[in-house]
């Protein structure tokens, strides 16, 4: 049925397309029964729960940033079934984002190419909508995805986080630093030692200061070399980080099906899904056994079935994300992966 509903879609603008299917879910969740509808034929069978973090999530695959920018379909994604959302990327101000258009689809790839640029309504919006929401009382796992405005210069970025964090803390259950976007000119620059150090540890010292700390993961990108890798284990085992969520989208174009002609129409970009599947398991496994798996991996990157999610867990990942392969497999992906584990 979904891939009856997946072709038609496919015809129109992925963006428009992405607010349209979440408004038409919005709509059928005000239906008297229509969330619980949903709920009844997308939320996993049994129970699945995973504890980490010293948080136990409803089961292990969660919604990864970039889907719900804004915390504006909490209630709608929790009908789907998903362990945990991920929110944002978050910045203290508003910004449009980069120019429009700004998101491809590559079918014959499984893939999606973005250059969204953190496109969203700043931390004090997202502040508003997570406040209503706690009202609800859900047990569905919160994180929250900072990062930076695009005219903030990079030797200011702590400040944004910063700003970010405090405003969240008390609204989210854990946060995901983000500097490994390949859309936001000059950020990827942060997962430098020195730069990253500035900005992790400023936010542990913060911290430290709540009565509730937030536990703090970090997010990398699939082209780091092993030495690069090697420097965020270091930084992420010497200031107790929490977590590190691999991985983000690649700049790399390799091994594509896609015409190079379309590729390079396509221009800049993170590239996810299948394409990235591959590099992102390799970078949990070795995260895993560099640290005998004492720091906790949330797996992201092409990840459609159970067997991808299978992959993830036995490579050392404690919890999968999705994204791509929520668009490509459709709505009973979250029910699918937890039957199949």
């Amino acid at each position: 049925m979904y891939n009856l509903l997946r072709s038609f879609l496919f015809l129109f603008d992925p963006e428009k397309v992405h607010y349209f299917s979440m408004h038409s879910l919005k709509l059928l969740c005000k239906i008297p029964g229509g969330k619980q509808l949903l709920a009844l034929c997308f939320t996993p069978k049994g129970n699945h729960p995973s504890s980490v973090f010293n948080l136990t999530f409803s089961n292990p695959v969660g919604l990864g940033a970039g889907f719900d920018k804004n915390a504006s379909y909490l209630n709608e994604l929790e009908a789907l079934g998903f362990g945990c959302v991920e929110i944002g990327t978050v910045t203290p101000k508003a910004q449009p984002g980069n120019d429009k258009l700004r998101l491809f689809r590559l079918p014959i790839d499984k893939s999606l190419i973005n250059r969204m640029g953190f496109n969203n309504q700043g931390v004090e919006a997202v502040v508003e909508r997570l406040k209503a929401w706690q009202k609800k009382r859900s047990a569905m796992i919160i994180g929250g995805n900072i990062g930076k405005n695009k005219i903030t210069p990079n030797e200011d970025a702590w400040k944004d986080y910063e700003i970010c964090f405090t405003a969240l803390h008390d609204y989210v259950d854990y946060f995901v630093v983000n500097v490994s976007s390949p859309n936001t000119p000059g950020l990827r620059e942060l997962q430098e030692k020195d730069s990253l150090k500035k900005i992790l540890t400023n936010l542990q010292t913060l911290n430290t200061k709540h009565l509730n700390p937030k536990p703090i993961l970090l997010k990398i990108a699939p082209d780091l070399t092993n030495e690069q890798l090697d420097d965020v284990i270091d930084l992420a085992t010497a200031i107790k980080l929490d977590g590190l969520v691999a991985t983000n989208t690649t700049i790399s174009r390799d091994k594509l099906q896609t015409s190079a002609e379309k590729i390079t129409a396509i221009g800049a970009g993170g590239l996810s899904g299948l394409p990235v599947q591959q590099r992102s398991t390799e970078i949990v496994k070795y995260i895993h056994q560099k640290t005998n798996g004492q720091i906790p991996v949330i797996a992201s990157g092409g990840i459609f079935t159970a067997e991808d999610a299978k992959e993830k867990l036995n490579a050392g990942a404690c919890l999968v994300q999705v994204w791509t392969g929520f668009i490509y497999v459709g709505p009973a992906i979250v029910k699918n992966i937890c039957k199949g584990l």
